[in-house]
């Protein structure tokens, strides 16, 4: 397909467009029709876009002062039916700044590439053009997911750039390679962690461990087990949340994998599957016998992108990396499948992922994935049969039969 030419005709046209857009808006919005005086409409809007146009014009055949004396006009004019407007006892601003904004997208039509007044254009309509809705979002908006928003920014776009991009030690140890792997773990906890913050509580039990268990399952499990403790009426379907929030983390940690090896996770995929549809069967195998299906958000799992728990499972990949490493040159692979028993008693995640990204073979890595998973499933059991004494039974069968299916997956 043939690149388009972007003659000054086209560009003209384009600012054109764009300010006739914006107007069409700002003319058709009902809040400017319900009070009877509209700043500016189609007309006006068209003519600031022509304005900056020309003005960028000016400048570009040496008339410097014409686009900053245009800018401050068009300000000047804009600041003074703001003016107007406050002393009839009306609020905002909406259209002023976006007949700047107007202004300055004819000016760049001509002054730079055309993707950057096309985007700003088309992004202030839509601004403009959905306050409705971008004013109940805020309404409904959770003052901590906002704030969990904020600390992933700082996690992304202050921490990240300015980590070094370098292999450090024997190890090779990337920081901006652990930093993104953190993001990542974060990211799809994240996910998780809002589901279950946002819909945990209506829709009980169930779907609380399947949103928990893509944050973290032990989490789940120890909290299920304090839930089943608390709460006979409640206990089997605290057992179903544990099973499931288990489950999820076959997933969690497949897709995980993906990310960071994808020719890993063609060679664990299937087993991850698998082991995931178990713990699926055993969760509703049997009747629930409970009236209540409500529950509280789960209190245990802590926000991803909270800089403390980022922090400390960069600590414990990197430790891990080291770990493995050294397990692997001192001990070979029977060094890599006692350290996978020992990790899956806490979190299995960094030790899976400091795995598949050091390049190793994937015949060295598969048993030492599934003998983790093994190891994390029959420790969450524990966790839930200490706290849940009445369901010690239940819950002993379930995860010590899921634990056995391990076996053969191993062995393959």
């Amino acid at each position: 397909m043939p690149s388009i030419d972007w003659t000054l005709e086209l560009r003209f046209l384009i600012a054109l467009g764009l300010g006739f857009l914006i107007g069409l808006e700002r003319e058709s919005s009902g809040a400017e029709r319900k009070s009877g005086r509209v700043f500016a409409g189609v007309r006006t809007y068209t003519i600031i876009s022509l304005y900056g146009f020309a003005c960028a014009w000016l400048y570009r055949i040496d008339v410097e002062w014409g686009l900053p004396v245009g800018m401050l006009s068009l300000t000047a004019l804009a600041l003074a039916g703001y003016l107007a407007k406050i002393r009839e006892g009306r609020l905002g601003w909406t259209s002023e700044v976006s007949a700047i904004l107007t202004f300055v997208v004819g000016a760049l039509t001509l002054l730079t590439d055309v993707w950057v007044p096309i985007t700003l254009g088309v992004i202030n309509t839509i601004l403009l053009s959905e306050k409705g809705d971008l004013e109940r979002f805020v309404d409904r908006l959770d003052t901590s997911e906002f704030l969990a928003v904020l600390k992933f920014l700082v996690i992304t776009a202050i921490i990240l750039p300015a980590l070094p991009n370098r292999e450090f030690t024997e190890f090779r140890l990337n920081p901006t390679r652990i930093w993104q792997i953190v993001i990542l773990v974060s990211s799809i906890g994240f996910v998780g962690y809002f589901l279950t913050k946002r819909y945990g509580r209506r829709l009980g039990l169930w779907l609380s461990g399947i949103f928990g268990g893509i944050v973290s399952s032990t989490a789940v499990s120890i909290a299920a087990g304090r839930v089943a403790q608390h709460s006979q009426d409640r206990a089997f379907s605290a057992l179903q949340m544990s099973l499931l929030a288990s489950g999820m983390m076959y997933l969690r940690i497949l897709v995980l994998i993906w990310f960071l090896n994808p020719d890993a996770a063609l060679a664990v995929w299937w087993r991850c599957v698998v082991l995931a549809g178990v713990g699926g069967a055993l969760a509703i195998r049997f009747e629930s016998r409970e009236t209540g299906t409500e529950v509280d958000s789960i209190s245990s799992l802590e926000n991803p992108f909270e800089l403390k728990p980022a922090l400390i499972f960069a600590a414990v990949f990197v430790l891990l990396t080291v770990l493995t490493s050294v397990a692997r040159d001192a001990f070979g692979s029977a060094g890599l499948m006692i350290l996978s028993l020992i990790v899956g008693v806490v979190d299995i995640d960094p030790f899976i992922l400091s795995l598949v990204q050091d390049g190793a073979q994937i015949s060295s890595f598969v048993m030492p994935i599934m003998l983790a998973m093994m190891s994390n499933t029959i420790a969450k059991g524990i966790y839930f049969s200490i706290l849940a004494s009445r369901l010690r039974r239940e819950a002993a069968w379930r995860y010590g039969l899921w634990a056995l299916l391990h076996i053969p997956l191993v062995l393959l």
